[in-house]
């Protein structure tokens, strides 16, 4: 089991680079689109672009708390969500609302890493799901999850 299941779009990359950038690309993907664009859903069951902004919304309120427990409790576990289950409420948001959520909360966490040592680096945290894993291993699962939601946004604003 990958205790990061989205290390093949990370491909080894620098994961800091990656988080600093993904807002200003979100905002650059869906500057232009129509409201019928972003809600446009590619089949059924599958999410629209502004479902995807929900979510990397939601998603980055559950790594500020993943990232602050790791660090404040010795061997923190997880709290694993079921995403689908949160998506059921996804109608209540728009895309500003969404953009503007992750935005604040992905700056408030690149902040917080700017504070993160080697030593923090290596704190282990335990996903039930996953198993034992490292602070950093968060940090780039939230990064190449930033990079499979992008790929998802460009390939959908591209089919329009």
């Amino acid at each position: 089991m990958d205790l990061n299941p989205y290390a093949q779009f990370l491909g080894g990359q620098d994961p800091i680079p990656v988080l600093t950038s993904t807002a200003e690309k979100l905002h650059a993907l869906t500057a232009n689109l129509s409201g019928a664009q972003l809600n446009r859903t590619p089949a059924p069951g599958k999410w629209s672009i502004r479902e995807i902004l929900a979510h990397l919304a939601d998603c980055e309120l559950v790594f500020s708390f993943r990232l602050r427990q790791t660090l404040a409790e010795d061997h923190h576990i997880i709290q694993p969500f079921d995403q689908e289950r949160w998506a059921t409420r996804y109608a209540a948001y728009d895309t500003a609302s969404a953009l503007a959520l992750f935005q604040a909360a992905r700056n408030w966490n690149l902040r917080f890493l700017t504070s993160v040592t080697e030593s923090d680096r290596r704190q282990p945290i335990t996903h039930p799901e996953r198993g034992t894993m490292t602070f950093w291993t968060i940090v780039e699962t939230m990064a190449g999850h930033d990079i499979n939601h992008l790929q998802q946004i460009e390939r959908l604003a591209a089919s329009e």
